[in-house]
């Protein structure tokens, strides 16, 4: 083939090319994104099949969730961060209703009053939803104002992050509350909060912590945080499931023993197995590398995710796109930290791999604003 063949072929290529991004536009889908969570899916099933003691039931009912998931997902990839911004303040007072509702007629599930149970609906945890319209009002207050924020504004900010916290922990559920209000706080401090007001916010929390502990916190958390210390102190009661936890990875090794033959998910030692304690199934059976091998898919997700937040179009849409990021980093560090014994037990799941319902459909949400916000990027978007 000559120069002038070549350069006549040339712009086919190009062509097809153009064809095949503008083809993932126009369904406003964004390929690296939508193959890392596919795969994380698709190993959060093979998983959850052993942990569940190969009931295909729990799996075939994870998979419709999912599906329904990818659904969601494409639903609000299709609408304008413009519009979702727009929506903002609505989202936010319509979760906080729920909250409020959960209050009065709320259903007790895992000693958390935390869902709702509404005819004709299935049941669901509203304080879910907060994940989502929590960080969005607080990016969409804080892009239309002068960056850094001012005090006045911080001011704000912490009362739409505290009040929908606060009432997440009067139902009984610490893990949940902690996510939303992370959710929040990584929107202000990507914000470009200065330095000092962090130490001083952190500095102030650890002054508080012993009055938190003295006089406000329940016998229940008391002893989560004295179990974290020394586990062994009640082996046969708060201290067992991280015991039998770190006896699984422990005895996973580097290769595992293979799928199917953990001892400790499959004899029932290890409570919670296919729901927040579903990491330790996963290391005893695929040892290290298998863990090593979902956080490499983890991180290929967080990584576009990062990608999609710092080259995102407008403020609106950074500080969206890295506190959803971020937010998914942090439920992640959690999960495992607390099944390894680092941080103490509050009850999340791992995402995408744990059984679930609200919380894969609000991981979803998450999933679709990001997709929203890169394939949207080339529209016109203003502060």
């Amino acid at each position: 083939m000559n120069s002038r063949d070549f350069i006549r072929q040339t712009p086919s290529f190009y062509a097809t090319e153009n064809r095949y991004h503008s083809i993932w536009r126009s369904i406003h889908a964004d390929p690296p994104l939508l193959v890392g969570v596919i795969l994380l899916c698709a190993f959060g099933l093979f998983v959850l099949y052993s942990a569940s003691g190969g009931e295909l039931a729990v799996v075939r009912r994870q998979a419709l969730i999912m599906l329904a998931g990818i659904l969601v997902m494409f639903i609000v990839s299709q609408f304008n961060p413009h519009v979702i911004r727009r929506w903002a303040p609505t989202i936010y007072a319509g979760g906080l209703a729920l909250l409020i509702l959960v209050l009065f007629i709320g259903v007790e599930a895992n000693g958390a009053k935390s869902w709702l149970d509404l005819p004709g609906l299935p049941s669901f945890q509203p304080s879910e939803i907060l994940k989502i319209s929590v960080p969005l009002s607080i990016a969409w207050y804080l892009a239309s104002r002068p960056l850094p924020p001012r005090f006045k504004h911080l001011f704000w900010s912490a009362v739409l992050i505290i009040f929908p916290a606060a009432l997440i922990i009067i139902q009984n559920d610490t893990g949940t509350a902690i996510m939303v209000a992370m959710s929040g706080i990584f929107v202000v401090l990507l914000s470009g909060i200065r330095w000092r007001i962090v130490f001083f916010g952190l500095f102030s929390l650890l002054l508080a912590s012993p009055a938190w502990y003295l006089f406000l916190a329940q016998e229940h958390q008391k002893n989560r945080i004295l179990t974290f210390f020394d586990p062994y102190r009640d082996p046969t009661g708060a201290g067992y499931n991280i015991i039998q936890s770190q006896i699984a990875i422990g005895s996973g090794g580097l290769y595992g023993k293979g799928f199917g033959n953990g001892g400790q998910s499959h004899l029932d030692f290890i409570p919670e197995s296919n729901t927040d304690f579903i990491l330790a199934v996963l290391a005893e059976e695929f040892g290290l590398f298998g863990v090593l091998f979902l956080i490499c898919l983890y991180l290929f997700v967080l990584i576009r995710g990062l990608f999609i937040a710092y080259f995102a179009r407008d403020m609106f849409s950074r500080l969206l796109a890295g506190s959803i990021t971020l937010t998914l980093f942090f439920y992640i560090f959690v999960n495992m930290a607390m099944v390894s014994g680092l941080v103490p037990v509050i009850g999340l799941p791992l995402p995408l791999v744990s059984r679930g319902g609200t919380a894969i459909l609000t991981l979803f949400i998450s999933f679709g604003l990001l997709m929203s916000i890169q394939t949207h990027g080339k529209e016109k978007v203003t502060n």
